[in-house]
């Protein structure tokens, strides 16, 4: 972890075990790191051992596509919801949104019902992803406004008494 997450860390009201999770040191950061690479390269291996030339253009052709035409779209779309939401309400749209956005890109043909061998296959039935989907989207966006109503609840300030007199505080 650099310098600057850790000094963000030391800033931010948070117990000390989540700062130990978050900034643990250079060793278990390694360690994951190279846990990661190796858990890449075996899926790499599986994937290009078996069609190299369609993997190949596959990444490629994503790479393609999300840099020149999917990040000028989201781009867009965020700024516009921050100007609609302000900045401090934009982040509990984009966060169901994002994942939302994620489910759809992954199961795309599933819940537009392009896959004509995944009943044969699998013995389920195609026809209900497109449901779950939405019923999935519409969970995340009322968990994320639940989550907003409930901040709100605990951030407003509660009064016991009658509110403070205007003027100068009493002398002692």
């Amino acid at each position: 972890m650099g310098h600057r997450l850790r000094a963000l860390l030391r800033r931010t009201p948070a117990p000390a075990a989540v700062r130990r999770l978050l900034a643990p040191g250079p060793l278990p950061t390694l360690v994951l790191l190279l846990a990661s690479f190796a858990l890449t390269g075996y899926a790499g291996v599986r994937l290009f051992d078996k069609d190299p030339l369609g993997v190949a253009l596959w990444l490629a052709g994503a790479a393609v596509l999300h840099d020149l035409a999917l990040v000028p779209l989201y781009s867009l779309a965020d700024r516009g919801a921050q100007r609609v939401l302000g900045p401090r309400l934009v982040n509990y749209v984009r966060f169901p949104a994002a994942v939302s956005g994620l489910l759809l890109l992954v199961y795309f043909p599933l819940i537009t019902r392009q896959v004509g061998r995944y009943e044969t296959i699998t013995a389920l039935p195609a026809d209900a992803f497109l449901h779950r989907w939405l019923l999935l989207t519409a969970a995340l966006f009322a968990a994320s406004a639940l989550v907003l109503a409930a901040r709100r609840t605990v951030a407003r300030p509660r009064s016991s008494g009658p509110p403070p007199a205007s003027g100068p505080p009493p002398r002692t």
